[in-house]
């Protein structure tokens, strides 16, 4: 009896952690999201800002008691302090306005591919012009795996920042149930792809895309959200023991800009297949 108790509180101790991470992931990518009044008001609520602040701390605590033999960090990275960078962001919440938001969002990112600060992986690095569409298939191809699929009704891309962000916040999620369950072969499953995506997508290109956004918006709510992931992705990096992006990364060439669209900008970029 006490190995089950034992067992639960280890279950439930996880969860916990992984929930922390799937709240951080939603709401950064509801952040960089095509703003809508539902984006707006979820983001624009006492709840959400205390879960960000409260998960921010929560991590960041965890992670300075529980060290890993992470890689060194790159030479350029700034001091990381997650919870005051979660903090500087929230503090510009409720200044917030819907029209604003919008007219940031289009300045910064503009309507193509290519605005002031991309935010699409495929654009960052000199991997040649035929390898954007494998990787936009490989990207595809995680979503699939796990039964989802990207909206068709939106013209959007599945290597957009919102929709990777949505994805690791799913399989965060999947691992907090895999744990209250007990489940072991869904817990290796999802930490596996959590790994391997973030190794391969998120984590290769999405510190140079926050560390641009907090420069080109700074102390906007759009810059802080982008220094803010900046931080979190040093910190999950570090967490899976693999090799952070670096803070700065080439554009393509842009000679091909006919990719095909795939995922919503709207409020549920990556849906589950009916």
């Amino acid at each position: 009896m006490s190995k089950t108790k034992q067992s639960n509180s280890h279950f439930n101790e996880g969860s916990e952690k992984v929930l922390y991470r799937s709240t951080l992931y939603g709401a950064l990518a509801l952040a960089f999201h095509s703003p809508t009044g539902k984006t707006f008001k979820l983001l624009n609520s006492d709840t959400t800002r205390n879960f960000i602040v409260q998960a921010a701390c929560f991590l960041e605590t965890d992670f300075k008691e529980n060290p890993c033999d992470d890689p060194e960090p790159l030479q350029e990275d700034r001091p990381l302090d997650f919870g005051h960078s979660a903090g500087a962001w929230v503090s510009t919440f409720s200044q917030l306005d819907l029209d604003a938001l919008r007219g940031d969002h289009g300045r910064l990112f503009g309507h193509t591919a290519r605005g002031t600060v991309t935010p699409y992986e495929t654009e960052y690095g000199q991997q040649g012009l035929f390898q954007q569409p494998q990787q936009l298939a490989n990207l595809t191809g995680f979503y699939r795996a796990f039964g989802l699929k990207v909206r068709q009704d939106e013209r959007e891309r599945p290597d957009h920042i919102a929709c990777q962000l949505e994805f690791e916040e799913f399989l965060a999620r999947k691992q907090a149930y895999a744990l209250s369950q007990g489940d072991d072969v869904m817990l290796e499953e999802s930490q596996r792809a959590t790994r391997l995506f973030m190794r391969n997508h998120l984590g290769r290109f999405g510190r140079a895309f926050g560390y641009r956004l907090g420069k080109a918006d700074s102390g906007g709510f759009l810059g802080l959200a982008g220094d803010f992931l900046f931080d979190f992705l040093t910190l999950e990096c570090r967490r899976l023991k693999i090799e952070a992006g670096p803070t700065s990364l080439a554009l393509r060439s842009p000679e091909e800009d006919n990719v095909p669209m795939a995922c919503s900008s709207e409020s549920d970029l990556v849906q589950i297949e009916g």
